[in-house]
């Protein structure tokens, strides 16, 4: 983000579709509260320089998320924390909902943690969902809202406890991410899980301060192979069986990376970097996660009606949102620049026909307007 990964996917309508399930057991005892955020994550800044390291003086790190063992594991076995920024929160919950950073460095090594809701106008256009739902990151499984690589993982806090968002409101997620430098061609599979158990630490926390019963387990057992770059043929773009993109490309744009295991999202991510690629495919079936994208769907391009849904098709950019037996999904063709206007509309209607069967949306066509519209 390797089963078989040189097998073309072929959407399969009867496929088991993934669904959300409860995450914690018991009743909550109240809704999470800003002052929660507060007393996990700490307020001012901290830094210790001491000749034999700061783990035996440390109580605990990000307000107690973190045990020393925690720290010592995402550093790589470091012991020269030069510094923890525990930072600037508000003490009042703020009008996008609870919100938190803290930050570990190192003379070479950053570990961010931040708690925030995600913003229905801007987190699905920007910088979060181009790092977060990339395909070099897997799903955590176990009917989790997140997913995990080598360099980054994040995970929704459960409605159960913290109370499920309002409608136009993203999902509360805590994210980590580790600024160790930029990540190789492989995923590291022992990297992955330490970021996989750091996410669920901290989600623990937030939900053990405000006396949620229950906790989110260990999810590195439901982890799937990490991805590898597939080989695929020519009728069968991204590994979806009948698609095709019109020209010929380069080399490395026929081993694209596409999230492995089943999940809330499916990306496909061809060339370049994992943050930026040069033209990326996603399909977001998770009903809460999809709601980050509704500003995407209707902003500005020309707009791709459906009995079903509505969209927008622009020259860097195909996106539609559909109503489905399970909530809203969303099927996403983007690129990095407008010079593949043509790619993008070429396709876009087959992409959403292909993921719409494979997801349980049934039969969806669209058909997008005219180019010069």
């Amino acid at each position: 983000m390797t089963a078989t990964p040189d097998a073309p996917h072929a959407p399969d309508a009867r496929a088991p579709r993934w669904h959300p399930r409860r995450l914690l057991r018991g009743a909550p005892r109240t809704a999470l509260i800003a002052a929660t955020v507060g007393a996990l994550l700490g307020a001012g800044v901290t830094a210790w320089r001491t000749e034999s390291g700061p783990f035996a003086r440390a109580a605990g790190w990000c307000g107690g998320t973190f045990d020393d063992a925690d720290v010592e594991r995402l550093f790589r076995g470091s012991p020269d924390v030069t510094g923890a920024r525990l930072p600037l929160w508000e003490s009042r919950r703020s009008l996008s909902g609870p919100t938190g950073t803290c930050r570990l460095t190192t003379d070479t090594w950053q570990v961010t943690v931040r708690v925030h809701r995600l913003d229905t106008r801007y987190a699905g256009a920007g910088r979060w969902a181009d790092e977060f739902l990339g395909a070099r990151l897997s799903p955590l499984g176990g009917g989790l809202l997140g997913m995990a690589s080598d360099t980054r993982a994040w995970l929704a806090l459960p409605d159960g406890c913290v109370g499920r968002a309002d409608r136009g409101e993203g999902p509360t997620v805590v994210d980590v991410v580790n600024g160790s430098g930029n990540p190789g061609d492989e995923v590291d599979v022992r990297d992955r899980a330490v970021l996989a158990r750091s996410v669920v630490r901290a989600v623990n926390a937030l939900t053990r301060q405000e006396g949620c019963l229950g906790t989110v387990a260990d999810p590195v057992e439901d982890l799937p192979a990490p991805p590898e770059h597939r080989d695929e043929a020519a009728d069968a773009f991204c590994g979806i069986k009948g698609l095709r993109l019109p020209g010929k490309r380069a080399y490395e744009e026929y081993r694209p990376l596409i999230t492995e295991g089943a999940g809330p999202v499916r990306t496909c991510d061809r060339g370049n970097g994992p943050d930026r690629p040069d033209l990326r495919l996603m399909t977001v079936s998770d009903p809460r996660l999809a709601q980050v994208f509704d500003r995407l769907a209707t902003d500005a391009g020309t707009p791709v009606q459906h009995d079903r849904g509505r969209g927008v098709v622009r020259a860097d950019l195909g996106v539609f949102r559909a109503e489905c037996p399970t909530g809203p999904v969303v099927f996403l063709v983007a690129a990095e620049d407008g010079d593949r206007a043509g790619d993008v509309r070429a396709l876009l209607p087959g992409y959403v026909r292909a993921e719409a069967a494979r997801v349980g949306c049934g039969e969806l066509r669209i058909t997008l307007p005219d180019a010069s519209v």
